[in-house]
């Protein structure tokens, strides 16, 4: 495949995953009517609840939660891939994993990851995040084959953490993938330079779709969906907060050239720090 055509939904998800359910389903119809044939939705597509006990009350197993199954369905009509950019699963234990899902044209699950990286943070405004004391951190990072690109899967606070997106590019990934919930004040700082950063650091394109807007739990997300090239050139980006869908073609071959003008890919070594060898543990890539 030399040229691919590829959406990021944005939207603005409340608290009643049916409600979401609809809006998902009708960005994600747009998208496929204007040609695309991979569409992600963003972070949290299920529901953005910060009440802790609220959002167990809506969790289920993958096996029955309605956003993926309304998914499933919907990529098999559509006949797109659709990567649900994250929702929130049961996974036991009183936990929830933040999982990402693709499923193909035909339906079928293709792949699935769970968020390494927790958002364990304070922030300047007073605003204090424990991902960890809900979340079940993944173990395992993900890409998989669509339609002859290879899409590597990150999650929102996983952009901040190259070695990941690393990793997946050097497993043969060429699109990167960061489907977010970005605060307003770190998304207005951070959101596009980490976005156009790991694209030319790995020679590939990146497509995060985002929440945005001040959303039913009082939380306030920056949108900004966007679509980077791998020389770090902006191709498309929602502008602004409201939901909706931006679209663009990316040209594999892209790929090949950025990564031919700048091999660091192949050219990385390894060193000691202060006299010390020092590695990674690093990260299964499935």
């Amino acid at each position: 495949m030399s040229e691919f055509v590829v959406a990021a939904i944005q939207m603005r998800s409340g608290v009643s995953p049916q409600a979401n359910i609809a809006v998902m389903d009708e960005l994600v119809r747009e998208a496929a009517s204007r040609g695309a044939q991979y569409v992600q939705t963003p972070e949290m597509t299920g529901a953005v609840q910060r009440n802790r006990a609220a959002l167990q009350q809506i969790l289920a197993s993958e096996a029955d939660d309605p956003v993926l199954a309304a998914a499933s369905a919907l990529a098999g009509e559509l006949g797109i891939h659709l990567h649900i950019g994250s929702t929130a699963v049961a996974a036991g234990n009183g936990m929830a994993a933040n999982r990402g899902v693709v499923f193909g044209p035909d339906g079928g699950l293709l792949a699935r990851y769970d968020k390494i990286h927790m958002f364990d943070v304070d922030l300047d405004n007073g605003e204090s995040w424990r991902e960890s004391a809900l979340y079940r951190p993944g173990e395992v990072a993900q890409s998989v084959d669509i339609g002859g690109a290879r899409v590597g899967m990150g999650i929102c606070y996983d952009i901040r953490f190259p070695n990941l997106f690393r990793d997946l590019a050097l497993a043969g990934a060429e699109i990167l993938t960061a489907p977010a919930a970005f605060t307003r004040q770190t998304g207005e700082a951070h959101w596009h330079v980490l976005q156009r950063a790991r694209a030319i650091e790995n020679g590939a394109f990146v497509v995060s779709a985002a929440q945005g807007g001040v959303h039913e739990d009082g939380r306030e997300t920056y949108g900004h969906s966007i679509i980077v090239d791998p020389w770090g050139r902006v191709l498309a980006e929602v502008e602004g907060d409201d939901p909706g869908v931006v679209i663009a073609s990316l040209a594999l071959d892209d790929v090949k050239a950025a990564r031919a003008k700048i091999p660091n890919l192949k050219n990385a070594r390894n060193y000691r720090v202060d006299g010390q060898q020092k590695t990674a543990e690093g990260v299964r890539v499935a």
